[in-house]
C-alpha cells in the first residue's frame, strides 16, 4: 500500500460525527477533577489486558522500536489516527500507563466509569476546551504519558490528513515534554471487523523530540512544531505502509 492509500477492501462506513457537545462545561468538571487528582487505577490494567489481547490475537498487532518511548518522565506519544483502537494499539507495546483525551460524547453511563477510572479525560467537542489542556499539563507535570493526535479527529478516508492541528504543538511547547512520533499502519480497516475482516496492524515508534519550553507560544510557533511532528509521523508511516 503506497502513498495513494489504495486499499484492497472498501472501508466499512463510520457513524456520522457529532461535532458539538451541547452539555455545559460544568457537566465535565468531575471528570477533569479526577484526572488531575487521581492516577488510573486497576481499571487501566484490566482494559489494557483485554484490548491488548484483542489487538494481538485478531489484528496480529506488532510493535516496532517501542523502547524509544522513555521509561520515565513526561512524554507525549503522537500517532496518526484512523480508528477508535489507536489508543489501545499505541499503549499495547509500552509499560507506561498511557492516558489520552477522548471526545466528550463518549462520557455517558455506563462507560464513563471505565474511562475515568482508566485515566481517560474528555475534550468537549465543538468548544475551545482549556480544561482538557489543563488536565494534560497536570499529567505531564507529574511525569505522566499522554497520547495526542496531530490530526485531531479520526481520518474518515483511510489516508493521512493533509495537515496537522496546532494543539499538539501548543502542548509540546508549553510543557517542554518529550515527544515520540508514532505511525500506526492498518488500523484504517479495523472497523471492517463487522464484515469479518481483521487487518494486520503495525505500530512503529520514532526517535524522541523535544523543544525548549515556551509559556506563551504564538499560533505560528505552535503550528510549526505540529507540522514538524507530523512530518516525522509521515516519515515512519509511508515506508512501513509500502513494505506491507
Amino acid at each position: 500500500m503506497g502513498r495513494s492509500e489504495a486499499v484492497t477492501e472498501p472501508l466499512a462506513p463510520m457513524k456520522e460525527q457529532v461535532y458539538k457537545d451541547p452539555r455545559p462545561k460544568e457537566h465535565f468538571d468531575r471528570f477533569h477533577h479526577r484526572s488531575r487528582t487521581k492516577p488510573p487505577n486497576a481499571m487501566y490494567e484490566l482494559v489494557r489486558t483485554c484490548t491488548s489481547l484483542y489487538a494481538w490475537t485478531f489484528f496480529r498487532a506488532r510493535g516496532i522500536d517501542s523502547a524509544k518511548v522513555p521509561a520515565t518522565g513526561p512524554v507525549i506519544i503522537a500517532p496518526n489516527h484512523f480508528s477508535f483502537m489507536d489508543h489501545f494499539f499505541t499503549g499495547a507495546f509500552t509499560r507506561r500507563r498511557v492516558r489520552f483525551m477522548a471526545k466528550s460524547q463518549l462520557f455517558n453511563p455506563p462507560l464513563q466509569f471505565v474511562y475515568t477510572h482508566g485515566g481517560v479525560f474528555p475534550v468537549r467537542r465543538g468548544h475551545r476546551d482549556e480544561e482538557a489542556f489543563e488536565n494534560a499539563h497536570t499529567i505531564l507535570e507529574n511525569s505522566g504519558c499522554i497520547v495526542m493526535y496531530c490530526e485531531g479527529g479520526r481520518s474518515r478516508t483511510g489516508a493521512l490528513s493533509d495537515s496537522a492541528k496546532p494543539g499538539i504543538g501548543r502542548l509540546a511547547l508549553e510543557s517542554g515534554a518529550t515527544i515520540v512520533p508514532c505511525a500506526i499502519v492498518g488500523s484504517s480497516h479495523v472497523r471492517n471487523w463487522k464484515k469479518g475482516q481483521f487487518p494486520t496492524v503495525a505500530v512503529k515508534y520514532g526517535d524522541a523530540l523535544r523543544w525548549p519550553k515556551i509559556d506563551a507560544a504564538s499560533r505560528d510557533q505552535q503550528q510549526a512544531v505540529a507540522d514538524e511532528i507530523f512530518e516525522r509521523i509521515k516519515a515512519l508511516y509511508y515506508p512501513l505502509a509500502e513494505s506491507r
